[in-house]
This record gives C-alpha cells, structure tokens and sequence, in this order.
C-alpha cells in the first residue's frame, strides 16, 4: 500500500497530510480539531476534480469532446478494519497504521515517522578525505539510520557489488561517513539514507553529488600527528584542541595572498579545498574539547557541525557583531553535556555590566585608548559543561579570539580584564569550584603583559604594553587577575602561527593548576600548516 504521511505535533494548531495520487502530489494542512468529514470530502472533490481535468485533457488531445465530470470518489479511513466517525478530530482520527481508501486505491497512514528534513552532499569531494553529509532529522536519530554510499559508474561498466536498481551505481559503503578512494576519483557519489528510530524506518532519501571526486594533496602534515591521536583519551583523561582555522574573508586578502601565504597555490586557499582539509584534521585529533576561531558562519553551520556530529561532537556558535566570523566550541557528547552558555561581547559588557564599572573609570581618562576599545567586536565565548559520569563535577569552557594589532597589547590587557572577571562572575554564580578551560587566538606573545596576567596573576603598570601605538594611547595602571595564576598547558613553544614576515606563540590553552594537572602534551600538533594553520595544541587534563 503507498504511503500517507501525516505530522502532528502536541501544541501545534495544524496537521499535515500527505499522499500521491493519480501521479500528484497532495500536501495537506488542516486544523487539529477539524471534523474527519470535512477532510475526507475534500479529499473525494479534489480527486475528482483532478481526474477530470486529467480525462479532459486526455480527450482534447484525441480530438474528442470533454465528457461529464467524474464521480466523486468514496474516500474513507479506517482503523484495526472499524470506519473511523467522520465526526472524529484530525488529531484523534489519523493514527498510526490506519489505513485510508480513495476508491479503490488504498493506503497505510504513517503518524510522525522517522523524516530527513534537512539532506545535502559537500560541493567539494577529495579522494582520501571524508565526506559528510549534512543532515537533519525529524522523530529519528542518526545513529539508527542507514547509509548506503554508490560510485558512479563509467558509461561501459555497471554495478557488481551486490544488487541496486541503477546498474549505473557501484556500492561502496555504508556508514555515516564516507572516505572516497582513489578508485572514486573523477566520479560522482550517491547516498541513500533510510531515517529510523528503534524498529520504525521512514522514507528514504538519495542524493547524488553535484561534482565528481578530486585527486586530494596526499600526505598531509596532520598525517602524522594523528598517530598519536587515533583513539580518545581514556576518561578521565580529556583532550583539548584550540585552533584559528582562518576565516575565508581574512584568506582572499590581498595581504594574505602576497604576504601571509605567498608559497600557498591560489586553489589551496580557497574554501571549498581548506575546508576538506581542516574537517579531516580536527575529526583525526580525536578532541574531547575543541575551541575554534574565525569560523564562518555557514562554515559552522553547513560543513562543520555536520561533519564533527558524525564523530560525536556536539557544537555552540558565537558570532561577531557585524562580522560574518565567531568562534566556535565543541564537546564530545559521550563525556559531556551542554548546561548552559554565557558569552559577551567584551566592550558591550565593559560599559554595560556593573562587574566592570571599575575598570571603565580607569581607562575612561584616556580618550583614544577607550574608543579604540570600544570599537572591537571582540567575544567571550563561555560553555558550561556537565560530566555525564558525575553530575556534580562541570567544567567551563572559555573561547576567545583577541584583538590582532601588534602594538594593541594595551586594548588585549583591557579585553583579557573583562574576559576574566566575567568568568570569575560565571564560577562563582552558575558552577561554583568548576576548573577553567581558557582557550583561544590571544594574539600575545609569552613576554606579553596579558601573558603575564594569566600566569602570574597581575601586570604592573609599568608594563611595555600599556604604551600601545603611542603616548596617546598610553594607559598606566595596574590589573589585577581575579583567578590565582593560570598555567599556560602547553608551555611556550616557538611558535603556534607561522606566517610570512612573523612566526611565534601566540595561541594558549590556559589551566587551573589546582583542578587540572597535564600528563601529556603534544607538541607535534604545534606545527603549522600554511595558510591553514595558526594554532592548534592539545592536552589531556585530568579534572580533579
């Protein structure tokens, strides 16, 4: 029997209806509480309407005249073999596996089944490079669904593996993700995915790929690394990555092309290609906690959340006041579980924010220093996370991306002020002795003054970095940190951005040495990879 869908939501005023007959496709929204009747006589009047102009049409092309209109149809829906009342409300009437007649064509009502509301392939596809599809779901979970992955085959062969309708498709695989051979290059791909939930499947979905598979760059940088990340860190060990990804507006940039990354072929900075790269990268680290800076908006919407829910990442999104980049983190769903988040912008929340008013008044006697403040649209990302093995254990998670400018260490050592005492805010109000995790692009060196804050737990006023572009901007004070001194987890290395004209650290993963001990650093991570690369670092804090 064909298929009629019908989606009913409690709270909801309206039902859906959904069925093809005749060769047409009938989408049908009514009241929750409407009479059965009226439905089923619409029904009736519609598929007799159609069926007439279909004769009609029929008979004017054979020269013959229209004829009398069709009979209505007797439509009529029943459940367990008993003729529902036609007095019956929508939402009582439509049940699952109930069945409905219109004339003599029957069919099976499908109540809230599993459904792929959202389906889409990648645009770029790489041999050696996995493809994941996004997807969305509706009364289904993914991990219960089915995958089937097919190769387009050449115009001479057809299909040997296993039997498929199209003789013109070659299976070859069936998981959510897939990794194209080099078998696959220079055809297209198609996957068929079946939604289901527990024993209850819905219709299938095919998508077949816009283009065909590409030769990838073979071995990469990150190849490597990934031997030392190929299986997640054992609990309660956590691995934490942070990592400028590089937003594709800052990428296009004449500076970028001629002095940033003069050695990268055009085709190497170009979305499409980086994103494929920077998918199998993060997905190969294994990552507990992943914080991530200058994502694109469609970036993290399209490509990477779907991507990095195929590997059980979970992921919140922070975008920039009038930018089309944030910052981005990730959490495994197997360890952790999303409580609550608490991002600012920083100099919103400087001139808003009582916690602040303090250190508004001191920078408030330095005109240019406070404008220039006032004018970055500079976050604070901050995640509370709850242990899914002790609820009584949560972590906070905080992601940033500072100011860029080289003499700016002034306007950082006035973000890093806020940015601390909203966490310690957070701390104190929502996770009371929850450990910190303070990730981020800080843009500063390690003989930086927010440097030293962090990790000793003040700057002097005397510090260099208050001068900033010159004595205008010149702010003398001292700041104070309203944590004990963070540790740096990876240490100093040499460098975690190298670019033309500049390489040196300037990205951290900063820890409470009192909650958080590291066993493990991998410094291999730290090396960067062109126009790809700025940071990326990962430690296994044990949280105590």
């Amino acid at each position: 029997m064909e298929p009629v869908i019908v989606r009913s939501l409690p709270g909801e005023p309206k039902l859906t209806i959904s069925f093809c007959l005749n060769g047409s496709h009938r989408n049908m929204l009514r009241d929750q509480d409407e009479a059965l009747g009226k439905v089923l006589t619409r029904i009736s009047s519609s598929t007799a309407k159609s069926l007439h102009k279909q004769t009609k049409k029929s008979r004017k092309s054979r020269g013959e005249p229209p004829g009398e209109a069709a009979a209505p149809a007797a439509v009529r829906l029943l459940c367990g073999g008993e003729e529902v009342p036609e007095t019956a409300p929508n939402s009582e009437a439509w049940r699952d596996g109930a069945v409905l007649q219109v004339g003599d064509v029957t069919f099976t009502v499908h109540r809230n089944p599993p459904t792929l509301t959202t389906a889409e392939l990648p645009l770029s596809l790489l041999s050696g490079f996995p493809v994941c599809p996004k997807l969305e779901v509706e009364f289904a979970n993914l991990q219960d669904s089915e995958f089937t992955w097919f190769r387009e085959n050449p115009p001479s062969t057809s299909s040997a593996d296993g039997p498929d309708l199209d003789s013109s498709w070659t299976r070859v695989g069936s998981a959510r993700v897939h990794v194209p051979s080099n078998q696959d290059i220079g055809c297209r791909l198609k996957l068929r995915c079946t939604p289901k939930e527990g024993g209850r499947s819905g219709p299938a979905k095919e998508l077949v790929s816009v283009s065909a598979v590409e030769a990838g760059p073979g071995v990469c940088t990150f190849d490597g690394r990934h031997a030392y990340t190929a299986k997640e860190a054992a609990w309660p060990a956590v691995r934490v990555v942070s990592y400028n990804i590089l937003a594709d507006i800052y990428a296009q940039t004449e500076l970028s092309k001629t002095v940033l990354y003069p050695y990268c072929a055009p085709y190497a900075l170009q979305l499409d290609y980086r994103q494929n790269l920077v998918k199998k990268e993060l997905a190969g680290y294994n990552a507990d906690i992943l914080c991530l800076q200058e994502v694109d908006k469609g970036v993290f919407a399209d490509s990477l959340s779907p991507a990095l829910d195929a590997f059980g990442l979970d992921g919140v999104f922070r975008i920039k006041e009038k930018q089309h980049e944030g910052l981005a983190t990730f959490y495994r769903r197997s360890k952790f579980q999303l409580l609550s988040s608490h991002d600012i912008m920083l100099s919103q929340a400087l001139t808003s924010d009582p916690l602040h008013s303090e250190l508004l008044q001191r920078i408030s006697g330095n005109v240019a220093l406070k404008e220039k403040v006032l004018q970055r649209s500079t976050s604070l990302q901050v995640t509370v996370l709850e242990d899914r093995f002790r609820a009584d254990r949560k972590l906070i998670v905080a992601n940033t991306h500072l100011y860029w400018h080289p003499k700016g260490g002034n306007v950082r050592l006035v973000q890093v002020g806020v940015a601390l005492r909203h966490l310690s805010h957070v701390m104190d109000t929502v996770a009371p002795g929850a450990p910190l995790l303070f990730c981020g692009d800080f843009n500063s060196m390690p003989d930086s003054g927010l440097f030293q804050l962090l990790s000793e737990g003040s700057v002097p006023e005397q510090h260099p970095d208050w001068s900033g572009l010159g004595p205008e901007e010149s702010c003398s004070m001292e700041l104070t940190s309203p944590f004990p001194p963070l540790l740096s987890a990876c240490g100093q290395p040499a460098y975690t951005n190298y670019v033309g004209g500049f390489h040196g650290c300037l990205d951290y993963v900063f820890i409470q040495p009192q909650s958080m001990k590291v066993p493990r650093i991998h410094r291999h991570l730290l090396i960067p990879d062109g126009a790809r690369v700025t940071s990326a670092k990962s430690l296994e804090p044990v949280v105590v």
